[in-house]
């Protein structure tokens, strides 16, 4: 949590990213302690009502609240990797947004089976530029609207349930009516949908103690059962046909992420699947010459700048979260290194299935633009004559690269 002075002259600085989120807005002492302060920027009718942090307080804290006196308003969260918003009606939720690329609906069709990956993947090509919508797929004919329909309702509760796995951040509500809001309104239970999210989070857990990690892979074990339900002989098949990880294995399986993993927990403890490592990936060619030209720079920045401003580390985990799209397909599952460097082997998953000149010029601006950001906070952040040293050889870094992708194998 970023730490704050007010000077001698009753001035108080902000961090650049709530700057940029809140912009040039008139903003209105709500309440203030010799414990908080608490700032609100008023917009149309909007009251803001209640805000925090969670620990104390959980999820199941303040939905149980909300539900019990039937609060009308919007409930957003600020958290690691992600946003989400919880619309509420008389106490009753009935929409959920995020921006959780594992909660887009394009991610979710797919692992619900309705939508093949490789029509995702060309929707949101270089040139598509922004988030696929489930209008779009409509119209294109690619999801059935009742599938559509089905598709919406499971993302609003996967955003719910996975809600009950956060521990860290802040949350606010703000009261306001929900009737010119443009949102697909569901008719949802809260009181089901804290039951069941509690239910999920102590399911998973033991999942996940079998199945160790979700880059592991599933191997058939050789042992066969007569009699397997539909759903574990699918999955079955999928553990045969290719060794793909955990993750891959959920996308592909049109089960859903938490069915598909208690799915895989029965294979594993009836002795049909074993887990395996996950094999170190080796990016070769011209896109593992991009990552190690790429990853160079960004070690460099890293370094110098977090010496003088030890959060530099989350601001950029908070950036690569909120890109939007096709930069935020680049970095799915994508984790910062310790030394500030990316994983380029999850990011070569990412692009599979795309032209190599289109990965190329996909990685290429994805990465540019992660540069791009350290880059100006390098320029806030570090001494004049020690920032246009380093961003000097980051320039030169973006021609190099330039100039490989212009180059023929």
């Amino acid at each position: 949590m970023a730490k704050m002075i007010i000077d001698s002259g009753g001035r108080l600085g902000l961090p650049h990213p709530v700057v940029k989120e809140l912009g040039q807005q008139t903003l209105e002492l709500c309440s203030h302690s010799a414990q908080h302060l608490l700032l609100t920027a008023r917009r149309d009718d909007s009251e803001l009502v209640m805000a925090g942090v969670l620990g104390e307080i959980g999820i199941t804290d303040l939905l149980s609240f909300f539900n019990m006196f039937r609060k009308t308003g919007v409930l957003s969260f600020s958290l690691t990797g992600g946003s989400k918003e919880l619309y509420f009606q008389q106490g009753e939720i009935v929409f959920a947004t995020s921006n959780f690329p594992e909660e887009d609906l394009g991610e979710l069709l797919c692992a619900l089976g309705k939508l093949d990956r490789h029509i995702l993947q060309r929707l949101r090509s270089p040139g598509a530029g922004s988030a696929v919508t489930g209008k779009l797929l409509v119209e294109k004919g690619v999801v059935a609207p009742k599938d559509l329909w089905h598709a919406t309702r499971h993302q609003a509760e996967t955003i719910v349930y996975n809600l009950f796995a956060m521990e860290h951040g802040s949350y606010s509500f703000v009261a306001r009516p929900l009737a010119e809001e443009q949102i697909l309104r569901l008719s949802m239970s809260t009181q089901n949908l804290i039951m069941e999210g509690l239910r999920r989070v102590d399911e998973r857990a033991l999942f996940m103690r079998r199945i160790g990690s979700e880059d592991h892979i599933p191997v058939p074990s050789g042992k066969t059962v007569q009699g397997m339900p539909p759903a574990a002989e699918r999955m079955m098949k999928l553990v045969g046909e290719d060794r793909h990880s955990v993750r891959e294995l959920l996308r592909r399986s049109g089960a859903g992420e938490f069915d598909g993993l208690r799915l895989l927990f029965h294979l594993v403890e009836k002795g049909l699947v074993r887990m395996e490592d996950a094999p170190t990936v080796e990016v070769d060619g011209k896109l593992g010459d991009m990552l190690n030209i790429f990853n160079s720079a960004l070690i460099v920045l890293y370094r110098r700048v977090s010496a003088k401003k030890p959060g530099f580390g989350q601001e950029v985990r908070c950036f690569l979260r909120d890109l939007p799209q096709p930069f935020s397909f680049v970095f799915r599952d994508v984790a910062l290194r310790d030394d500030g460097s990316i994983d380029g082997g999850r990011i070569l998953g990412n692009l599979a299935g795309l032209e190599e000149g289109d990965k190329q010029r996909l990685l290429a601006e994805a990465l540019s633009e992660l540069i791009y950001m350290e880059c100006g906070i390098a320029r806030r952040e570090l001494a004049a004559a020690e920032s246009g040293e380093l961003i000097q050889r980051v320039q030169e870094v973006t021609r190099r690269v330039k100039s490989l992708i212009g180059r023929k194998e």
